[in-house]
């Protein structure tokens, strides 16, 4: 199995726990931003965590729960029951330095984002106030974002983070395009986690990480609660027939910008459906 692609490590409790450390592997060697963990919570279960030098945004993926975090008690949080109600999901941004605890009040999903902290922001809740699902690209490329703290919200130091639905047969993250070089305003280096969830969840989706010269290029068969890292290169996926497929994004890097270039072969694409 490639060392890019995380199969969840549990059923119940921390069923991911992709840190800095545990990233790194001869596909990504120069990993240092990105953290994201996965919590599997019974009604009544908890987790407790101190962020650290780390910035944290925890998003309700589904079901609810109580959250207290730097301070302040920010009542039950969550109300979508299944991801694949498309509705924007309940996110609550944390600074580094402080302390959370979050007790499920239903069963729950809860998404853990992490990436350096630097102070800049305060606590507060970000969603689902301030996020639309709004729909992105033409035909079978067509997808549905929830842009939860993309760099337009000024919301955290670090994280870039994102949902999107992808119906049925369609692709997304498409046309394949990279954002691995330091370069901006052209490009900016960033990088990515996804986590999947396929409806069925006896379904599969792909994604392809590949780089221009293909030094890198892995093609993985992702199934319901997998996640696959994106230290470089394009990054395209696509739903089977039969089966919608929900991800979220986790991209940080030394510069809070999202610029990329689209694959020179596919650029055609984004041009005709501009």
């Amino acid at each position: 199995m490639s060392p890019l692609l995380r199969k969840p490590v549990a059923v119940t409790g921390k069923v991911h726990d992709i840190t800095v450390e545990t990233a790194k592997t001869e596909k990504s060697p120069d990993w240092a931003y990105v953290g994201f963990a996965l919590h599997h919570l019974k009604s009544g279960d908890e987790v407790a965590e101190a962020a650290g030098d780390r910035e944290v945004i925890v998003v309700l993926v589904e079901g609810k729960a109580h959250i207290t975090g730097a301070g302040q008690n920010w009542g039950e949080l969550g109300e979508r029951m299944s991801v694949f109600d498309r509705t924007p999901p309940h996110c609550l941004y944390l600074p580094d330095g402080v302390d959370w605890r979050a007790v499920a009040t239903t069963d729950c999903v809860i998404a853990v984002c992490t990436a350096p902290g630097h102070g800049g922001h305060e606590a507060r809740i970000i969603g689902p106030a301030g996020i639309t699902t709004t729909p992105r690209g033409k035909g079978t490329n067509t997808r549905y974002i929830n842009a939860i703290a993309m760099e337009e919200r000024d919301v955290a130091d670090s994280l870039l983070v994102t949902e999107v639905f992808t119906p049925d047969g369609h692709w997304s993250s498409y046309p394949p395009h990279r954002h691995d070089e330091d370069n901006y305003p052209d490009m900016t280096y960033l990088e990515e986690t996804y986590y999947h969830r396929i409806n069925p969840a006896t379904g599969f989706g792909i994604q392809r990480v590949f780089t221009d010269d293909l030094s890198l290029d892995e093609t993985l068969s992702v199934y319901d609660g997998d996640v696959v890292l994106v230290p470089k290169g394009h990054h395209p996926c696509a739903a089977s027939y039969g089966h919608e497929m929900y991800y979220l994004n986790v991209m940080a890097g030394p510069k809070r910008k999202w610029r990329f270039q689209n694959h020179p072969d596919f650029d055609w694409i984004a041009k005709r459906d501009s």
